[in-house]
């Protein structure tokens, strides 16, 4: 309910059907990622003032836990699923 999807830089062509955003309130935006210069100094503000993004990171082979906590909206930010663990 009320949910963004936000795509960020040329992704292609991207499909959606009208009806998909009605049902739940969802909304559609997208922006330019405004290239590597602005991107660069973007992360070196980030760094030097300590922001940092909330994730929460798994490791690959929770991959299954990390589908079924979304399915059940019991993320608070974002999972990131650790690969490390695929040598």
């Amino acid at each position: 309910m009320d949910g963004t999807l936000s795509l960020l830089g040329q992704l292609g062509s991207v499909t959606v059907d009208a009806v998909d955003l009605l049902v739940g309130r969802k909304k559609l935006s997208s922006a330019g990622s405004g290239g590597r210069p602005t991107t660069a100094k973007m992360l070196r503000f980030c760094a030097d003032h300590g922001i940092a993004a909330d994730v929460e990171v798994l490791p690959s082979s929770q991959v299954d836990t990390a589908l079924d906590r979304l399915r059940r909206n019991d993320v608070r930010y974002r999972f990131v699923l650790d690969m490390s663990d695929l040598d």
